[in-house]
C-alpha cells in the first residue's frame, strides 16, 4: 500500500530519498535484495530506524564483543532491556544506562525528562521495581549563556520527571569542558530490584498469542528519534524539535504499577518498552528473539492525532508505551489490570510463525518485512582506524609540570572549578529521599540505598574522566572503570558489574574510531581484572558539531553490594582524633588534570599508565578494613588530586585536619591526578585492626577539632594552611555564582 502523499518505491530510488533517512546507497541495495523488490516508504522507514547506529550498533558491534559479559552473579547480560545481577537471597539488581544527548541539545527540558522516562521503562520491562535514578552530564563552560540555558534546562527536566514519578535521583556526576559546548551529554541510569522468580524477557512466543499495546496513545512526537540520535548536530538540528518526545511522568507512574502487576501474571509471555524506534523496535525485536513473526493491525493502535500514517505510527517515539504478548484467552484479564490504572490496553496483533513483521492499515498491507532483517541483520562495519596526530605529539612530550605560586591560592581556585565544585545546585532540585531508602545521598563517592526487609544495601555510581580518555584512550578507558570501582569500594561495597554509555564523535572519522577502539580495549581489560562484567549499556555516536567532536566519554555506571548495612561508609570525617591514612600510589602526573586545565586553558601530554593489579589490591584492602569495622570514613582521590580529596572529607563537618602529603614531591602530592588513592579515617583504638586489613596504608595525620586544614610535606614544612569554612564557602557557591554571573 502506498499513501497518496508518500513517494513511490521507484521515486525513492530515483531521487535517492533514502539518504534523507540516513540510509546509504549500499544499504538501500541490501534492503532491496532482502525484500526481492523495492521497499515502500513505510518499509524503508522501518529499516532506517532499526539500522541506525542507535538501534543496531552497526559501527560499534565489532568492538562491543570485547567486553566480558559473564560472571558468577550475572543472570542477564546484554540483549534485553536491562542487565541483571544476583545479590543473594533470590534477589537481583537490574540496571541500565542510556543517552539522550541530541534531544537534550535542542530541547533540554524534554530531552532530559524523556531520557529518564525511557530508562525507567527499560528496568520495569524486566519485571523489576525501579528504586533509584542516577545521571552523568557534560556541558561546555558555564561562562557561555547557551550552556547555562542547557544546563538549567537539563537539570530541571531530570528533576521534573524523577520527582513526579516518585523514584529518588540519588547520584551522578557533572563535568564541564569546552568540547561539549554545542553537544551536551545527558546519560540517565536506573536501578531496580527484582526477585529471581519474577524476571521477564521481551519475547513474542506462542503462535496465535495476542500482541497488546498498553499505555499512552501514539502521537507524532519523536518520529525518527533514533535516526536523529545517529547523526551529527548542525544548524538544522533546531528544526528537528519534533524529533524530541514529550514525557508525562504521571502517566509513567501508572504504567509502572500496571506493568509490575502484569509481570506477575502467570499468562504474560513477554514485555518490552517502546523506546528508540518505538513500535518498530519493540515488535521486531520481540519477534526476532523468539524466532517468530508479528502481524499487526495499525487501525487498532491508540492514536493521539488524526490520520496518522503507518510510517508515523511505527516510527513515533511517543513516551509511556509498552508492548505485551500474552497467552490467548487471557486478554480480558490484562485489560482489567490496565483499566484499573486508567490506561489503554488494546490487542493490536498476534504472533505468527512466518518470521515476518506484517502491518495492515485500512485493510491493506502497509509493510511486510522479515523480522530478523530488521533486528539482527543490519550491516556491521569495521570502520578504518587511524592514530591521531595529536596523540603521537602528546606521547613525545616531556612530562608536564605546572608552575604554581601559593598552594593555598591554587587550592581555592581549584575548588571553584565547576567540575570540582559542589553540585548542590544540581541535586537540591532532585528528590533523593522519596521512598526513604536513601542512606548515602548525592555528594558522597557513591549513592547507597538500603534493601528493606534485609540487612543489605546497594551502592551505585556513574563515573568517567573524559580528559584522560582523550589524551590516551587505552589508559583512560582503564581509569574510568577503576575510578567507578573506587567509588563503590569507598562506600563499603563489593563491585558487581557495569552498564556503560559510550559517547563519541563520528565513527566515520578514522581518528574517532581509533579512540573508540582503544578505549574499549582499556575498558574491557579493566572490567576483566576488576571482575565487573558489562551487563548492558548504550552507544551514542555522532556527538559533534561543526566545531568538532566531544571528548571520548565512555560513562561507567556501576553497582555494588553491601552485605551488611553496618559496613556503609561515607566520605566525610566523623570525629576529631581519628587517624588519617593514605592507601595508594601517587604518580607525579599532571596531564589531563584539573590543575593543567585551570593554568593552561587546555589539556595535553602523556598520561601515566594505570596499574590495574594495584587497583584491585587496594580495593580488597579497603573493603577488608571496612568489613572489620575499623574505618570511620573513606574517599577516593580524583579530580583536583590529594589536596582536593582531603579537604572534601571535611566539608559538611565542623572538623579540621593536619595531614602530611603522600609523596616527596609537594606539587604532585598536592595536585597530581590519575592514580589509585584512598584517604581513610580510623579511630585511634582501631589502628592496629585497620593496618592488618590494609597493610599498604600509611598513616599521614589526624582529624582535629579546630576547623583548620593544614598540609605538610615530608620534611615537616607547612605547604598550606587554610580555614575549612572559607574553603567550603568557595566550593559550595561556585556553580550557582557561575550561573548568576553576567560575564
Amino acid at each position: 500500500m502506498q499513501l497518496l502523499h508518500e513517494p513511490s518505491p521507484e521515486l525513492i530510488k530515483e531521487k535517492k530519498l533514502f539518504a534523507e533517512m540516513g540510509v546509504s546507497e549500499e544499504e538501500f541495495t541490501f534492503i532491496e535484495s532482502i525484500l526481492g523488490r523495492l521497499p515502500n516508504y513505510t518499509e524503508l522507514g522501518l529499516f532506517s530506524v532499526m539500522w541506525s547506529e542507535h538501534c543496531s550498533y552497526k559501527n560499534s558491534k565489532v568492538l562491543l564483543k570485547k567486553f566480558p559479559v559473564e560472571g558468577e552473579r550475572v543472570l542477564q547480560g546484554p540483549g534485553e532491556g536491562a542487565g541483571i545481577i544476583d545479590i543473594d537471597d533470590e534477589q537481583a539488581v537490574v540496571f541500565k544506562i542510556e543517552s539522550h544527548n541530541h534531544p537534550s541539545a535542542v530541547e533540554p527540558y524534554e530531552g532530559a525528562a524523556t531520557g529518564v522516562g525511557g530508562i525507567i521503562r527499560d528496568v520495569f520491562s524486566m519485571g523489576a521495581r525501579p528504586v533509584a535514578l542516577l545521571n552523568s552530564l557534560r556541558f561546555g563552560e558555564l561562562k557561555n549563556p547557551r550552556v547555562k540555558y542547557l544546563f538549567e534546562g537539563v537539570v530541571s527536566g531530570i528533576a521534573g520527571y524523577g520527582n513526579c514519578i516518585g523514584i529518588p535521583t540519588v547520584g551522578g556526576e557533572v563535568q564541564f569542558d569546552p568540547c561539549y559546548e554545542g553537544n551536551p551529554l545527558v546519560n540517565a541510569m536506573c536501578v531496580g530490584l527484582i526477585d529471581h522468580k519474577d524476571i521477564q524477557k521481551g519475547q513474542a512466543k506462542g503462535i496465535g498469542n495476542p500482541v497488546m499495546y498498553v499505555g499512552a496513545g501514539t502521537g507524532r512526537d519523536g518520529i525518527h528519534g533514533a535516526t536523529f540520535a545517529s547523526e551529527e548536530l548542525s544548524e538544522d538540528s533546531e528544526a528537528k524539535r519534533p524529533a524530541v518526545q514529550v514525557g508525562d511522568p504521571f502517566m509513567e507512574k501508572l504504567l509502572v504499577e500496571a506493568c509490575l502487576e502484569a509481570t506477575k501474571h502467570p499468562k504474560l509471555v513477554g514485555i518490552q518498552d517502546m523506546g528508540a524506534a518505538g513500535l518498530t523496535s519493540s515488535s521486531a525485536e520481540m519477534a526476532s528473539k523468539a524466532g517468530s513473526g508479528i502481524r499487526m493491525n495499525l487501525d487498532l493502535v491508540p492514536q493521539r492525532e488524526k490520520q496518522m500514517s503507518p510510517y508515523e505510527m511505527m516510527l513515533s517515539e511517543s513516551q509511556e508505551r509498552m508492548l505485551l504478548v500474552v497467552e490467548k484467552g487471557s486478554e480480558q484479564e490484562f485489560k482489567d489490570i490496565f483499566d484499573h490504572w486508567g490506561l489503554n490496553a488494546v490487542v493490536v496483533g498476534e504472533v505468527t510463525d512466518d518470521k515476518r513483521l506484517t502491518l495492515i492499515h485500512e485493510g491493506k498491507t502497509a509493510a511486510d518485512v522479515p523480522v530478523d532483517a530488521l533486528a539482527e541483520e543490519a550491516p556491521v562495519y569495521h570502520k578504518p582506524s587511524r592514530e591521531p596526530a595529536y596523540f603521537r605529539e602528546f606521547q613525545k612530550q616531556e612530562n608536564y609540570r605546572p608552575k604554581v605560586g601559593d598552594y593555598g591560592t591554587v587550592l581555592k581556585e581549584l575548588l571553584q572549578q565547576p567540575t570540582i565544585a559542589s553540585k548542590e545546585w544540581v541535586y537540591e532540585q532532585y528528590d533523593y529521599m522519596v521512598r526513604t531508602n536513601t542512606v548515602a545521598a548525592p555528594g558522597s563517592d557513591a549513592a547507597v540505598i538500603r534493601l528493606r526487609g534485609t540487612n543489605k544495601a546497594l551502592a551505585m555510581t556513574t563515573d568517567c574522566n573524559s580528559r584522560f580518555i582523550y589524551l590516551d584512550p587505552y589508559e583512560g578507558g582503564k581509569l574510568a572503570v577503576a575510578e567507578a570501582a573506587r567509588n563503590i569500594t569507598a562506600s563499603g561495597a563489593e563491585a558487581l558489574g557495569v552498564t556503560d554509555c559510550l559517547n563519541y564523535g563520528s565513527p566515520d572519522n578514522p581518528e574517532i574510531f581509533w579512540q573508540l577502539e582503544k578505549s574499549t580495549d582499556g575498558l574491557s581489560e579493566a572490567c576483566r581484572t576488576l571482575e565487573t562484567p558489562v551487563v548492558g549499556g548504550n552507544v551514542s555516536l555522532y556527538n559533534e558539531t561543526n566545531r568538532g567532536a566531544v571528548y571520548p566519554t565512555p560513562v561507567i555506571g556501576m553497582v555494588g553490594l553491601i552485605h551488611d548495612t553496618a559496613h556503609i561508609t561515607t566520605q566525610a570525617a566523623k570525629q576529631s582524633g581519628d587517624a588519617v591514612y593514605f592507601l595508594g600510589k601517587v604518580t607525579p602526573s599532571f596531564a589531563g588534570s584539573e590543575l593543567q586545565k585551570m593554568t593552561e586553558g587546555s589539556i595535553f601530554g602523556k598520561v601515566a599508565p594505570v596499574d590495574l593489579e594495584a587497583e584491585k589490591r587496594y580495593q580488597k584492602q579497603v573493603l577488608s578494613a571496612v568489613r572489620n569495622g575499623s574505618v570511620s570514613s573513606a574517599h577516593d582521590v580524583s579530580e583536583g588530586g590529594f589536596a582536593a580529596a582531603a579537604i572534601e572529607k571535611l566539608f559538611g563537618t565542623s572538623l579540621g585536619a593536619e595531614v602530611t602529603l603522600p609523596h616527596e614531591d609537594d606539587l604532585a602530592g598536592s595536585f597530581a591526578e590519575g592514580y589509585p588513592g584512598y584517604i581513610v579515617t580510623v579511630p585511634q583504638e582501631k589502628k592496629t585492626t585497620f593496618e592488618k586489613a590494609a597493610p599498604e596504608a600509611v598513616e599521614i595525620g589526624r582529624i582535629t577539632e579546630e576547623a583548620e586544614f593544614t598540609l605538610r610535606n615530608k620534611q615537616g614544612e607547612t605547604v598550606l594552611k587554610e580555614s575549612v569554612g572559607e574553603l567550603e564557602k568557595l566550593w559550595r557557591g561556585a556553580v550557582s555564582c557561575a550561573l548568576k554571573s553576567k560575564d
